[in-house]
């Protein structure tokens, strides 16, 4: 969060600079200059004619403590305030996952104090850790990736198997391990690609489009599935919105996000789509009236390969969120979720406007 060009953290209460007690100790400083003076003449110095050397003191006493008490107040906050505020914003970026900080010593290597060496440990806290992450990253692309060439021939092998003469039992077999290579495929699918976008493999291409028509080939593909589990489906959006953003990644956002949708709601239930648009943001709103999330879940929900409802374990990955988070990100959107166990969950997509009228005004 920035206020007025400055980073600030909302969890920050309390800071080094106190006024009562930048005042108390001026007044403390200002009358121990005084006091040798008022001990020494007393009352006399104001009765006789030392009226004017008491004032011209006075002053001189309130400039020098002014001026004392800021001068340490300035050390302080060079010293320690600033290194500290530093590692602080540095901290957050890399529990945000942002593994390329780093601080810079404040002195010499030969002349360092207890704020270098934290900036020093620190740093290679960081590389450590952006390496792990590189490794990771790097072992699941390359596992996914040696893992499709088999799983496509396992594929093709049970689809040859389905077109012979097969039994009840051995029909059934057969189609757990399609649905079962369908899976592995969409998690592999996955993993690369939220892998590529991480590493920045793949960058945006934004083009200005039809939004509506988007959300609407979208859910057309969603219509076996509302059918068969008896699902209402609602859609309620302008004629035309245009956006400028990745035609291609933004699809995947609403493929994900309806996907959960119908994956979470029972027969019966219904699922909506709502887009609108304001001054500000083009929104897109997917609801559901499915199991809905506890607070727990909410707090998780983006996390890699994390589940909140293992009931329904074996139709998803974990993935989906993380990488509707990612492109979302890339893209300048924003997300947002409203959710209560048992009533639903409605997911809140919005675009900024002023990137729409940047790029008409500049056609």
């Amino acid at each position: 969060m920035k206020q007025g060009g400055k980073t600030t953290d909302p969890r920050i209460s309390r800071s080094y600079f106190k006024l009562p007690i930048y005042l108390a100790l001026f007044f403390t400083v200002g009358t121990l200059m005084l006091l040798p003076t008022v001990l020494y003449g007393g009352i006399h110095l104001i009765r006789d004619d030392s009226g004017p050397y008491v004032k011209w003191y006075f002053i001189y006493c309130v400039v020098v403590s002014a001026a004392i008490l800021s001068a340490l107040n300035l050390y302080k906050y060079m010293t320690v305030e600033r290194p500290i505020r530093r590692l602080s914003i540095a901290a957050k970026k890399v529990a945000e996952g942002d593994f390329s900080v780093y601080l810079p010593l404040r002195h010499a290597p030969n002349d360092m104090d207890y704020i270098d060496t934290l900036y020093m440990d620190f740093n290679k806290m960081v590389a450590e850790l952006g390496s792990i992450e590189t490794l990771k990253n790097d072992f699941a692309a390359n596992v996914s990736h040696e893992m499709k060439t088999p799983l496509s021939a396992i594929n093709n092998y049970v689809q040859l198997l389905q077109g012979t003469e097969l039994d009840a039992v051995q029909q059934e077999y057969a189609d757990a391990i399609l649905e079962s290579t369908k899976r592995l495929s969409s998690l592999i699918f996955n993993v690369l690609k939220l892998n590529k976008l991480e590493s920045q493999k793949i960058q945006p291409k934004p083009e200005r489009y039809d939004l509506c028509g988007q959300l609407a080939e979208c859910a057309i593909g969603f219509e076996a599935v509302w059918e068969k589990k008896g699902i209402e489906f609602e859609a309620d959006m302008e004629e035309c919105a245009y956006v400028e953003a990745d035609r291609e990644l933004i699809g995947l956002v609403w493929n994900n996000l309806l996907s959960n949708a119908f994956k979470f709601t029972d027969a019966g239930g219904t699922v909506s789509i709502r887009q609108y648009s304001d001054q500000e943001y083009t929104t897109v709103e997917v609801s559901d009236t499915g199991c809905g999330m506890s607070e727990q879940t909410m707090k998780r929900m983006f996390d890699k390969f994390y589940q909140g409802d293992t009931s329904h374990a074996m139709e998803g990955n974990g993935l989906g969120l993380s990488l509707i988070l990612r492109v979302l990100q890339m893209s300048g959107g924003t997300i947002t979720v409203k959710s209560t166990e048992g009533k639903g969950t409605v997911f809140r997509v919005g675009f900024p406007v002023s990137i729409i009228m940047e790029k008409e005004q500049e056609e």
